[in-house]
């Protein structure tokens, strides 16, 4: 595969040393920096998590930062989501959609104070859009990216290492929910989340200057736990049903579609809810499905069309070989005549014409 060339527009991050010296063999691009894709390799990476306890460098969640006197009014605008039940030290998940109805990204919010937001992003330049309706409705608000770099920790172990180093404190941090640890001298955002089912911590780090001291002490404290460099891992995350933005849906999807309609649940006018209406009521006309994919199947580098009868119903965007599970797993959209678990459909690969199949629920 081609290298990707260094560039200032694909910035690197506080934590790319380690990164670096913990044997990183592959990157994508995401938000413009660099995500390590893989250590050892896909499989054993996955195993590894699976086990043990992982130090992420997902600093690539660049945080979009919401302040002033219109915060909230500005956050209740573009999510369907009910953003004035957010407690004061919860994360949401918060599906951004545009005036079709059609998702723009699907970042975690964090409340900081109520009129102080971070918008945690998936992959796509959301700032732009937030500081357009900003701009052109004269709201009080600042927008912007802080210098806050993300490292996750996940694992089964990923509680005592943190204990390890921020304290017994974050053992009593709840689901989506955050609370301030010191560390040296400086508090972060420690939020009981991460884009894996395994379990772990986000560590919402403030100031890149901060990045390699911490990188360094989770390494040094975990050296008895096994912790090792990891990163999202394609296989643990296809098995658990966890979706990607700009892969599984875009925004060519509602989130309903998305399977997300119980996040949308806002009294408020937000952007695309008289275009939901209709789905709100009705349902959906397509949905993300958990597939099985019979044969090898190689690397999916592009959406594969579900075909019934010679018809497009549906696509598979996500798949991969699950060592666990010793099927093919696969992430699907697919319309509502095929959907039902049970139902057989051909997939167009790259690799030839396989049999797809609905199942009922995804691994984890």
């Amino acid at each position: 595969m081609a290298t990707i060339t260094p560039s200032r527009r694909v910035r690197r991050t506080p934590f790319s040393d380690g990164v670096e010296a913990a044997g990183v063999k592959a990157y994508t691009v995401y938000n413009h920096m660099l995500l390590p894709t893989m250590f050892e390799s896909l499989e054993a990476d996955a195993a590894h998590l699976k086990q043990n306890v992982q130090v992420w460098d997902v600093s690539c969640e660049r945080q979009v930062s919401v302040r002033g006197p219109d915060a909230l009014r500005l956050m209740r605008m573009v999510s369907p989501r009910d953003m004035g039940r957010m407690a004061d030290d919860q994360c949401y998940y918060v599906p951004i959609t545009d005036h079709r109805g059609g998702m723009l990204n699907d970042p975690v919010a964090i409340k900081l104070a109520q009129d102080h937001y971070w918008l945690s992003l998936a992959d796509g330049d959301l700032l732009q859009f937030l500081l357009g309706i900003a701009v052109a409705l004269g709201l009080e608000v600042e927008i912007e990216e802080p210098d806050v770099s993300p490292l996750a920790i996940q694992g089964p172990k990923a509680d005592e290492l943190m204990a390890r180093v921020f304290g017994d404190v974050v053992r009593g941090i709840r689901f989506f929910r955050y609370k301030r640890v010191r560390f040296e001298d400086r508090e972060f955002v420690v939020a009981r989340s991460g884009w894996s089912k395994q379990g772990g911590f986000e560590i919402y780090v403030e100031g890149a200057e901060y990045g390699m001291p911490l990188w360094n002490r989770l390494m040094a404290a975990g050296e008895d736990l096994n912790v090792r460099a990891g990163c999202p891992n394609n296989i643990e995350r296809i098995e658990s049903g966890l979706l990607g933005y700009g892969s599984d849906m875009t925004r060519e999807n509602t989130p309903y579609e998305a399977g997300l309609g119980r996040f949308c649940n806002s009294p408020d006018d937000f952007i695309g809810k008289t275009a939901l209406a209709e789905q709100a009521r009705n349902g959906p006309p397509r949905q993300i499905r958990p597939m099985v994919i019979d044969g090898e199947i190689g690397p999916c580098t592009r959406a594969w069309p579900l075909l019934a009868g010679g018809r497009r119903v549906g696509q598979i965007a996500s798949a991969v070989f699950s060592p666990e599970f010793g099927v093919n797993v696969a992430i699907g959209m697919v319309d509502r005549s095929h959907w039902d678990p049970g139902t057989v459909i051909e997939v167009e690969t790259e690799h030839g014409m396989r049999r797809a199949t609905v199942q009922e629920r995804f691994w984890r």
